[in-house]
């Protein structure tokens, strides 16, 4: 095996991997994209070059063999389709049983069964490693990664906390102009006492890694008080909307209206309630006996008559329309579509696109007990059947993106989440919650930076991420054979967190602690030492020499985790 890198897929993860590979790994990669051109192969091929692109319609055995297979380290199906993605890995395992392979899969628990077919395989999901970071941006909580058993987070400015031994991980930043930010800067190599006095500036042009405690990452605040009488309204209306169509709703509560009128009218006239309650039943059911024509009623006079007469054409009308809404409720098989959102939300939050991303944060909102509802056009998609088993409400249908919102309630939402694979429509999702709920917090999905920057210029509360951005790293990783624990944002930066054993042979076997550290590459966090249970996270014996058994735990821009040693080959 040699340093070739195989790709296959046409998307966006297609096309940030290939860039992920030769940019910083620097390793020979080629990619197996659709024959039909889209705007992410012409950027594949203008990244690998024509002759290292291979064009199919779909994965055959001459595709991988024009693209290298048989002297590749790696191969890697990011298609989004997991079925075409689990042939086309068992087609290359059966070419080069030794290859190392990655696949993309939603289906995590079919992912599992997976390892057992295919050989030296690993699947990951690029929806599930970039979820956290969607819903973490929407509730504005720390997004932590897990390691060393302590959960680490990014804190800017004002939100460095001394007390929890904090790291400096990004300098100059600038939230416009976030291709200034400085990852892992030249100070964060340095001495650290110079590093903590940085640090006690708590200056909004610094980032640091630190700490989080257990209660920072609970259940998030915010949650709306509603009274009791109001939820029982709330509850009536959607029973109501759920049961019937508009104009059935219109002709059922004028009737109704009218009814309770004419019923308080005869109590008022001939009491006792009990009385005049009765009378009304007979009247709805048609059943009441008219006054003998000359002679004067007994009570209410002429008014009682007329209120008489208005709950009789009531009866006449609430028969058909009780008849309609039972067929209709029945014929249409309700009880198997998607809850419709309630009148009585609060402090939700809407998800505008249900695919593999927009599934998997919905999925997340509900486990951590927050209002969420769903958007989608395309009434066959992924996520509405996902929707129906969280009983999560959806506007579903090809309608305008403000009136979805508006169904959505989105004027009283806390945040809007935009995850369609369509840039456009996640910008034109996100404008158009602004324009009609100035306050509500706003996640758009972006591929394109230009478009992102643009975002972060113009708009207060307001954040972008890329899934693919976010997935790469992890696929890439697990190309190389290694694993990423999780990655933190600084805005669209992305600082990778791994845990790395100094095995035998391995180039970091012998070298100091301390020339680990490469400013704007990585930086040693914690190390474990050979025969120790426990993390040393005080960074205080930076000149040990390193020696097989010994684990770190590291923080590493994306090209400083390719540029990790590796280990020597044997004599």
């Amino acid at each position: 095996m040699g340093d070739l890198f195989i790709v296959v897929g046409g998307n966006s993860l297609a096309y940030r991997l290939s860039y992920e590979l030769t940019k910083h790994y620097g390793v020979r990669t080629t990619a197996i994209v659709p024959a039909e051109e889209t705007s992410h192969t012409i950027r594949i091929a203008e990244r690998l070059g024509p002759d290292r692109t291979v064009a199919d319609t779909y994965v055959s055995k001459e595709a991988l063999r024009q693209a290298g297979i048989q002297e590749a380290a790696a191969i890697a199906f990011v298609d989004g389709d997991d079925r075409a993605n689990i042939h086309a890995a068992m087609l290359a395992a059966s070419m080069r049983p030794d290859i190392r392979v990655v696949i993309r899969m939603f289906n995590q628990r079919l992912g599992v069964h997976i390892r057992q077919l295919v050989d030296n395989c690993t699947v990951l999901s690029a929806s599930a490693t970039a979820a956290p970071a969607f819903v973490n941006a929407a509730l504005q909580r720390p997004h932590s990664v897990s390691a060393g058993g302590r959960a680490l987070r990014v804190a800017i400015g004002s939100a460095i906390d001394m007390d929890r031994t904090p790291r400096l991980i990004a300098d100059g930043i600038d939230r416009d102009s976030q291709e200034d930010i400085e990852v892992l800067p030249e100070a964060a190599a340095g001495s650290r006492t110079a590093e903590w006095m940085l640090l006690q500036e708590r200056s909004p042009r610094h980032a640091a890694l630190q700490f989080l405690d257990v209660a920072d990452t609970g259940t998030p605040r915010g949650s709306y008080q509603v009274s009791p009488t109001s939820r029982l309204m709330w509850r009536a209306s959607d029973t109501l909307r759920f049961f019937t169509s508009a104009k059935l709703r219109t002709i059922l509560i004028a009737s109704v209206v009218t009814l309770m009128v004419s019923l308080i009218g005869i109590w008022v006239l001939a009491r006792p309630f009990v009385w005049a309650l009765y009378e009304t039943l007979l009247d709805v059911a048609g059943s009441a006996v008219p006054d003998v024509y000359g002679q004067p009623s007994a009570v209410g006079g002429d008014l009682q008559r007329l209120f008489q007469v208005a709950i009789t054409l009531c009866g006449i009308v609430l028969m058909p329309v009780v008849t309609a809404v039972f067929v209709e409720s029945t014929a249409t098989r309700r009880s198997v579509r998607t809850r419709q959102p309630s009148t009585g939300l609060r402090g939700h939050v809407v998800v505008v696109g249900l695919g593999n991303a927009g599934t998997r944060v919905t999925a997340l909102f509900r486990e951590l007990g927050v209002p969420v509802v769903g958007i989608e056009r395309d009434a066959e998609a992924r996520g509405i059947a996902a929707a129906r088993v969280l009983d999560v409400p959806v506007v579903a249908g090809d309608r305008p993106i403000d009136d979805a919102l508006r169904r959505a309630q989105i004027g009283r939402a806390r945040a809007v989440v935009a995850v369609t694979g369509d840039d456009v429509v996640n910008l034109e999702a996100a404008l158009e919650a602004r324009a009609i709920n100035p306050e509500v917090r706003v996640v758009v999905r972006l591929f394109d930076d230009d478009f992102a920057k643009h975002i972060y210029t113009k708009f207060d509360n307001t954040a972008s991420r890329s899934v693919s951005y976010l997935a790469a790293p992890a696929f890439a990783a697990a190309m190389m054979g290694r694993e990423v624990l999780g990655t933190l944002s600084v805005y669209r930066k992305v600082l990778l967190i791994a845990e790395v054993a100094v095995e035998e042979g391995s180039e970091l076997a012998g070298r100091e602690l301390r020339s680990v550290d490469q400013p704007a590459l990585t930086r040693v966090l914690a190390i474990r030492r050979t025969g120790s249970d426990d993390y040393d996270w005080s960074g205080a014996d930076r000149g040990r020499v390193l020696v097989p058994g010994d684990r770190l735990i590291l923080a590493a821009t994306r090209t400083g985790f390719g540029k990790l040693p590796k280990k020597r080959a044997a004599d």
